[in-house]
Order: C-alpha cells, then structure tokens, then sequence
C-alpha cells in the first residue's frame, strides 16, 4: 500500500499566449511556475514535492523545489521513468527515485481521468 497521497485542487492555466491584432494565437509563453502553482501534488518529504500543472494546454509534471534547473518537466502523457529520469537533477538528497516515479504516476493516472486520456497512449 502507498504511503503517498495526491492532492487535487483547481488551478486555472496561466500559459502567456500572445495573439495577432485578428486574434491569431502567436506564440505562448510559460506559467509562472513554482511550489504554489499546481493542480496535482504529492508531497514527498518536508522539502519536496512532485507536481501535476497546467502548461500548454497540458499537464507538465516537475518536482516543486527546482534548485539546480528551473523549468524542468515534461507533459503528462509521457512515461513515468522518462518523467523521472528528465526531472531526476532536481531530486533532493535522501529521496528515492523508487518514490518519485510512483509520485508521477499518481498525478498522470488522475489527469488521464479528468482530461479523458488513454493511459495505454503514452509518449515515448
């Protein structure tokens, strides 16, 4: 049995979109992220914490506490060991890999139902 917990709380996308004079998308620009913007988290220690945030149109998943690359996360629909792996630099001391990527799939098994995704159609 899991010892972890996802929370889940509203959290409108705040993705930056820049748009034409005749309403043409143009480019978007990334959230203000941080420990505070998200709509899944499961806390993995006093420090640290995975979270599940809109971005792009998207969930990215990251870890809350980024100290050695900001902005590190990839979207939801990918799988879990290549989250891991892609985010693992910013992984505090101590904490297993083991418990993040079990992290990650808590997050990506409630966005799959709340956005209506195949889990079986993830990305390589």
């Amino acid at each position: 049995m899991s010892e972890l917990t996802l929370e889940v709380r509203d959290q409108d996308d705040s993705t930056g979109l820049f748009v034409s004079r005749e309403g043409t998308a143009m480019a978007m620009v990334t959230p203000d992220i941080g420990s505070d913007y998200w709509q899944y988290r499961v806390v993995l220690s006093d420090s640290q914490a995975v979270l599940g945030f809109p971005k792009f149109g998207t969930i990215g998943i990251g870890f809350a506490v980024e100290d050695e690359d900001w902005n590190l996360n990839l979207p939801y629909r990918c799988k879990a060991d290549k989250i891991a792996a892609h985010i693992d630099r910013n992984r505090t001391k101590g904490l297993r890999r083991a418990k993040v990527v079990e992290a990650i799939k808590l997050i990506q098994a409630q966005a799959h139902a709340d956005r209506g995704t195949d889990p079986t159609d993830e990305l390589d």
